[in-house]
C-alpha cells in the first residue's frame, strides 16, 4: 500500500512538472499526432510562435476549428508560463 501511494504522489508530480503531459494523449509524447482522428493540426510541424498564439488565442474564443469548445475548455487550465513551456517543448 505505501508503495502504491509513493508512486501515485510521483506520478502526479511527473505531471504537472510537465504541462504537455496532459495534451500527449491526443497529440502525442512529441506533438506528431493529429488529434482526434485528423481534426487538428501537427503540433511538431507549428512554430512555437504558432502553439503559443493559437494555446492564447483558446483561451480567448478567437482561434479553433472543429475542436474549439475542448481546447477552450483545456486551454483555460494553463497559465502563461505553462502556455510558454509547452511552446519550447513541442515548437520547431
Amino acid at each position: 500500500m505505501k508503495k502504491t501511494s509513493v508512486l501515485f504522489v510521483l506520478m502526479c508530480t511527473l505531471v504537472y512538472a510537465n504541462p504537455y503531459a496532459k495534451c500527449s494523449g491526443c497529440h502525442g509524447l512529441k506533438g506528431e499526432k493529429a488529434a482526434l482522428n485528423g481534426k487538428s493540426k501537427v503540433l511538431k510541424d507549428m512554430t512555437k510562435a504558432e502553439i503559443k498564439s493559437a494555446m492564447i488565442g483558446y483561451q480567448n474564443g478567437t482561434y479553433g476549428g472543429a475542436m474549439k469548445n475542448m481546447m477552450i475548455a483545456q486551454s483555460k487550465l494553463l497559465s502563461e508560463s505553462d502556455i510558454d513551456t509547452i511552446s519550447e517543448m513541442i515548437g520547431k
